[in-house]
């Protein structure tokens, strides 16, 4: 199975992911990636460090998520509920290969995600419908505007949709102390090991 992390810049979270399967399963094909990533940066120097703590060495260059790297994926499992929503809105035709890891190992939220899928799709195509029909008659800011109002149920059943998911996500230690990256770290390495398990079984 091919497995990509995906974070927000991946000099931080995915990275430490990654590194830790490529650790407990030297056979796995796992990388990793960011949602507004630049190419060729290195990991945070602490994220190198804690994982060093742990005896694991990280040779990072980060990359920005593409349709090329999401088809290469099995699998895609992100940091936060935010970058699974990010990823769902800007590259749709990938989004059953989308989870947050804690949900991936968890199996608690499926029923919720199943219904925000839709909830989502419906929203993008009745928007799509609204504007080519009204494009022409309206100007932009009366579109904006009737466009609210016309959406305006969509928007509230997805907001209370959203509202009922757990937390599923993996903070943020990005300009945090040391300490603060450890302890993500540990965060991460426990979910890992249910994720390696899920995998093995």
């Amino acid at each position: 199975m091919k497995i990509l992390f995906v974070c927000t810049g991946n000099t931080c979270r995915s990275p430490m992911a990654e590194a830790l399967v490529k650790h407990k399963m030297p056979t796995a094909k796992v990388q990793s990636a960011g949602i507004f990533a630049g190419t060729n940066q290195r990991a945070n120097h602490h994220s190198i460090e804690a994982l060093k703590q742990q005896g694991i060495n990280m040779n990072h260059s980060s990359q920005p998520v593409t349709d090329r790297l999401l088809n290469w994926a099995d699998l895609v499992l992100t940091m936060t509920t935010q970058h699974k929503q990010s990823l769902i809105l800007n590259h749709p035709k990938f989004q059953d290969k989308f989870y947050t890891l804690k949900e991936y190992v968890s199996d608690a939220d499926k029923e919720v995600w199943e219904k925000l899928k839709k909830a989502y799709a419906d929203f993008e195509e009745k928007r799509s419908q609204f504007i080519h029909k009204n494009q022409h008659t309206l100007n932009n800011e009366h579109l904006e505007e009737e466009l609210t109002k016309f959406l305006r149920n969509d928007i509230q059943h997805i907001k209370q949709l959203e509202a009922s998911l757990i937390n599923y996500d993996i903070s943020d230690p990005f300009g945090g102390e040391f300490d603060t990256y450890q302890q993500t770290l540990k965060e991460i390495d426990e979910y890992i090991d249910s994720l390696l398990k899920k995998i093995s079984d």
